[in-house]
């Protein structure tokens, strides 16, 4: 709860602010006048928020300190001088009916860190590693009614692990009611079930919001992932204002030179600035910066949860950098029909 308080304390008054600032009725004539924009504005959300079946990121994160404990005892303060990531996703629905969907999604995340670690003594060791995460799952989705009111129920099945070892099995169940939907307001709300034995939430609610000020902002949230201010530019851009939602996790091997397996696993606000744009039609340019806040990185046995660490670090807040490229071949395809 902590970490949600944070999320949306963060961008709350960027919300508050788009209320106080809406614009005041418009003339017929500068309605007119505002046609083509608005067009092109309805164009390009439709274009951005087609799915997007590959994509590719880039993370870069400036060095930054931290704290640490080990199985509760304090360490002294150490330094990240590297962390880079490289994240590709993939995704499709493969079969499609009336009320429900099949897909698969996969993907892999890259993970390089350098740090100078300082021991009790005061001695500092630089250290280094590359890490592998890999993952995928089928996901399947139903869409009923509940309450006279549309709904949508999905559950995944997700296989984990490295480059050496498959890991974990996981599941996960969501049912999400649509309370409203028009042109200018959606509203949902619903309940996420993880089926996981490392996870320190196996239930949690779920909300969306997506509502469109008369100034062209339009407010989108999904809790617990994300809050944002957006604003379309011309027929082939967005820029949004906010705070999102980010977890890296990978496992680790030999910690102690026994067969014990470790994963660790850190959760980060990312706020700040996100562009994205349209290319050729098919890609979509999406560039992120701003600060990276990390609530508490863990290494914990992999029979046991995340709250159960064995080694904890505090990481001090830092800039951070994203710069994605996303494609959807089966609209290329379908456009060359």
């Amino acid at each position: 709860m902590e970490i949600t308080r944070k999320l949306l304390l963060s961008v709350s008054g960027i919300l508050i602010m788009s209320v106080e600032c809406l614009s005041q009725n418009i003339s017929n004539g500068a309605q007119d006048s505002l046609s083509l924009p608005k067009r092109a504005e309805r164009n390009a959300a439709s274009r951005l928020a087609i799915a997007r079946p590959l994509n590719i990121e880039f993370i870069y994160s400036a060095p930054y300190n931290f704290t640490s404990e080990q199985i509760g005892k304090a360490l002294p303060e150490s330094r990240v001088t590297n962390f880079t990531q490289l994240k590709m996703s993939a995704n499709y629905n493969f079969i499609k009916r009336k009320n429900w969907l099949m897909g698969a999604t996969a993907g892999y995340r890259y993970t390089s860190v350098g740090a100078d670690i300082t021991h009790p003594g005061g001695s500092i060791k630089t250290t280094d590693g590359d890490f592998h995460y890999f993952f995928s799952a089928v996901n399947f989705s139903y869409f009923s009614t509940l309450f006279n009111k549309k709904t949508i129920y999905t559950s995944s099945l997700l296989v984990d692990g490295s480059e050496k070892h498959v890991e974990r099995v996981k599941g996960m169940l969501t049912g999400n009611i649509v309370l409203k939907a028009n042109q200018r307001t959606k509203l949902t709300v619903g309940l996420l079930v993880n089926i996981d034995p490392s996870s320190q939430a196996p239930v949690m609610p779920t909300f969306s919001y997506e509502h469109k000020f008369n100034n062209g902002l339009i407010a989108d949230v999904i809790f617990p992932k994300s809050i944002y201010l957006r604003k379309y530019l011309m027929a082939n851009g967005r820029l949004s204002l906010g705070a999102e939602l980010d977890r890296t996790g990978f496992y680790l091997y030999n910690l102690d030179s026994t067969d014990q397996r470790y994963e660790y696993r850190q959760l980060d606000i990312n706020s700040g600035l996100m562009y994205e744009h349209i290319i050729a039609n098919h890609f979509v340019l999406t560039a992120k910066t701003g600060m990276k806040m990390t609530t508490s990185g863990r290494i914990f046995r992999k029979e046991d949860s995340f709250g159960s660490p064995v080694y904890q670090t505090t990481p001090d807040p830092t800039f951070y950098f994203n710069i994605g490229i996303s494609f959807n071949p089966f609209l290329f395809m379908s456009s060359k029909k």
